[in-house]
């Protein structure tokens, strides 16, 4: 459903953004210079409208400062990153978290919802929609939290910001275990990624479009958007098979995916602007790190290189 009718957003090309360059990463406090986000805004400004920030750090507030400061033309949807408020037994590849810790997480993630809201107020202009948390309810999640608290996040952001409130998600919790919060969220987000269920680049596009149709189907009042969609370049077989990861198949999926998403006005946040090293295993060819239409030295990948 187009957002332009339910939410007065209008649609556009989108693209997730992440900034961290080689040495620096989220987990170390080692954060992107106001010189190098200026220069990946730069990069992108003339090519997407939307960016995505998945969190309220040091990171996402340069972010804003520089689109303010260079008077950039960006809309941002800004999340809160929320950690664990429970154990999640079903993560493949996560560990026992102490009660200490899960209490210092809830704790910290008030912190992060009020700070949400805090940047909400002061880039109104800025600042299109909020997210009250990233993939936090999935069955793999290593930062599981509980869906009735992800809704009183929800309401806690609503009461506090004027912005459109969403929360980010893959699209199989929203069929079932998220019918609850599709109440009181003004859109829902939802997550495609093919080439992780193992389909083939054949297969991609028709399985994205099931994917979509299955949660606007099932929420026919509800706007319905794609906030990460996407095709690693590399992988080391974890989790996706080594054939199936290129730059040539990412370019495909990524003119399909262009191309249906503008012909049904759908807005679609690709995944992701630049590669991240940070992510994954310390192997070089970890799939979690090849994301990127550009890598990580911000070098044009086969499918921006006719632009670039």
């Amino acid at each position: 459903m187009d957002l332009f009718l339910k939410l007065g957003i209008p649609n556009g090309k989108a693209i997730c953004y992440s900034g961290y360059r080689q040495g620096q990463s989220p987990d170390s406090g080692v954060y992107p210079t106001y010189r190098q986000i200026r220069e990946d805004l730069l990069i992108l400004q003339n090519h997407w409208t939307y960016l995505r920030l998945y969190d309220c750090s040091l990171h996402a507030e340069t972010v804003l400062k520089v689109i303010d400061k260079e008077k950039l033309n960006f809309k941002v949807m800004l999340g809160a990153y929320i950690g664990a408020e429970l154990n999640n037994f079903g993560c493949p590849w996560g560990t026992i978290i102490s009660e200490e810790e899960l209490e210092k997480n809830t704790k910290n993630n008030l912190k992060q919802i009020k700070k949400l809201i805090q940047l909400a107020n002061k880039y109104p202009d800025i600042i299109f929609s909020l997210s009250a948390g990233n993939e936090a309810t999935v069955d793999w999640t290593d930062h599981y939290v509980p869906v009735q608290k992800v809704i009183s996040y929800v309401r806690m952001i609503k009461k506090g910001a004027k912005q459109p409130v969403t929360f980010c998600e893959n699209y199989i919790p929203w069929y079932d275990k998220l019918k609850n919060l599709v109440d009181v969220v003004d859109f829902i987000s939802i997550h495609t990624y093919p080439v992780w269920e193992y389909k083939n680049i054949h297969e991609a596009m028709e399985y994205t479009k099931q994917n979509y149709e299955c949660i606007a189907g099932k929420y026919p009042d509800k706007p319905v958007i794609i906030t990460e969609a996407g095709w690693a370049t590399n992988s080391n077989g974890r989790g996706i098979n080594p054939e199936n990861a290129s730059q040539d198949f990412q370019a495909i999926y990524y003119n399909d995916m262009v191309t249906w998403s503008a012909k049904e006005g759908i807005l679609t946040f690709w995944f992701e602007a630049f590669d991240e090293p940070w992510k994954g295993s310390p192997e070089v060819l970890e799939p979690e790190k090849h994301w990127g239409l550009f890598t990580v030295n911000r070098k044009p990948k086969i499918v921006m290189q006719k632009v670039f």
